[in-house]
């Protein structure tokens, strides 16, 4: 039976493969227009609150290891009710937002490729609508190409970024750009925090660790291992992809290449095949991105449909996949197909923030049984409720559509819950 379990590597794998999908190549330019030259700073920020509910997580994966990760978590801390319930009907329409943001992106890209070879411009929201339904026949299709195409994605694009890295270092020598970085080209302390949690979505996806939590090796030791190293490595690799496009472009031109600036940087350093390189990589990593968020999504609502917490409807089977998938594709083409960049990002850090703040209060609140530590799960949950507070009033000043979004998903994922819940009382 030992031989069905995964090692610490492959562990460490599921979390830096669940953070570095789409999100960094979706949300670079994102960061430099509100950090500026202090981008790097503000993947720190963002960073920290990551690592510390990753403490949260992995304490309560060593005592509840479920498939359900997450929503395990939120029935354990709060009963099955519809605080639990709308916390998870949010982690499902976060799912939905992260994969508007992957199609965002590959649409981006994808564009881009086009207008390197000379081919005639098409839509982003062609690209953004075919990736999504491509990756919604492959999960039909079948799970085990899913897996395998991550499994390969996940070694592609870590490759070429680390090799971006080794390249970018050197190449930031002498580069006349490098002065951005000084602190005075930093914007000030709140916006470098609220550029930190508008791309918090960048590291989403260590929480992946949780689900596999019942398959790990030696739990003891590996589950806390996996959450820190995974996290502390991605890190590091954002702040130094941060600390490159900063001083490899001039702000004008990150700007300008906004929606594919990792690409761009990678033009004074390899010229045209490294633009080629690193947008190809883009395309590859967003969607593998989709493909498993695809899945994931499809799981979400499918536990959650098990739990009573939505319509038991969502629990039946259509084409041997759970019916949440065709929900969360349809989803996912309204949304990456009606709301722009920014308040695609807005609404997954929102609602990824009030998501972990609760999980951090979990392992607050069932500190004595899982072993953990009060004071490390309390900072984690008064930091990503800070966090969010300065994110939604930054956000009402700068793009006022994309907040009331971002709160309106949020209200309607705990009305929706209420809603069921009352309905289903009142059955005879």
């Amino acid at each position: 039976m030992d031989d069905k379990k995964i090692g610490l590597k492959e562990a460490v794998s599921i979390g830096i493969g669940g953070m570095v999908g789409g999100g960094i190549f979706a949300v670079l330019g994102l960061a430099v227009a509100l950090a500026q030259g202090g981008t790097p700073i503000a993947f720190v920020i963002a960073g920290i609150i990551a690592f510390l509910t990753s403490y949260s997580y992995a304490k309560l994966s060593q005592a509840y290891p479920d498939r359900g990760g997450t929503v395990k978590f939120m029935n354990v801390g709060f009963g099955i009710g519809v605080l639990s319930g709308g916390l998870n009907n949010l982690l499902w329409i976060s799912y939905v937002i992260m994969l508007s943001l992957y199609a965002s992106a590959f649409g981006s890209y994808a564009q881009n490729l086009l207008r390197i070879t000379g081919d005639k411009a098409i839509d982003t929201h062609i690209f953004m609508s075919a990736i999504i339904l491509l990756a919604t026949g492959i999960n039909y299709y079948s799970i085990r190409v899913v897996s395998k195409i991550e499994s390969y994605a996940v070694i592609i694009k870590l490759v070429i970024l680390l090799a971006f890295v080794a390249v970018g270092i050197y190449g930031l020598f002498g580069n006349q750009n490098l002065q951005q970085l000084t602190v005075s080209n930093w914007e000030a302390p709140l916006k470098l925090v609220t550029g930190g949690m508008v791309i918090f979505v960048a590291y989403e996806g260590f929480e992946l660790i949780a689900n596999a939590a019942p398959d790990i090796r030696n739990p003891e030791k590996n589950i806390a291992r996996s959450y820190f190293i995974s996290v502390l490595f991605v890190i590091a690799l954002y702040v130094a992809i941060a600390v490159i496009a900063v001083g490899s472009l001039p702000f004008d031109e990150i700007a300008k290449a906004q929606d594919y600036v990792l690409a761009e940087a990678a033009k004074p350093l390899l010229g045209k095949i490294g633009f080629t390189v690193i947008t190809l990589a883009a395309l590859i990593s967003t969607f593998s991105a989709i493909n498993a968020s695809l899945y994931g999504g499809s799981r979400v609502s499918f536990e959650l449909a098990e739990d009573d917490e939505l319509p038991h409807e969502l629990s039946k089977y259509c084409w041997n996949q759970p019916v949440g998938l065709a929900i969360t594709a349809v989803l996912t083409l309204i949304v990456a197909n009606t709301l722009d960049l920014e308040s695609i990002s807005t609404a997954g850090s929102i609602g990824f923030l009030l998501i972990f703040a609760m999980v951090n209060y979990v392992a607050f609140k069932k500190a004595s049984d899982i072993k953990g530590k009060k004071t490390v799960a309390l900072m984690a949950t008064l930091l990503c409720l800070i966090a969010l507070a300065a994110l939604i009033v930054q956000q009402m000043e700068s793009n006022l559509v994309g907040a009331l979004i971002a709160i309106g998903i949020v209200i309607t994922s705990f009305l929706v819950e209420f809603i069921y819940k009352r309905t289903e009382q009142s059955k005879p």
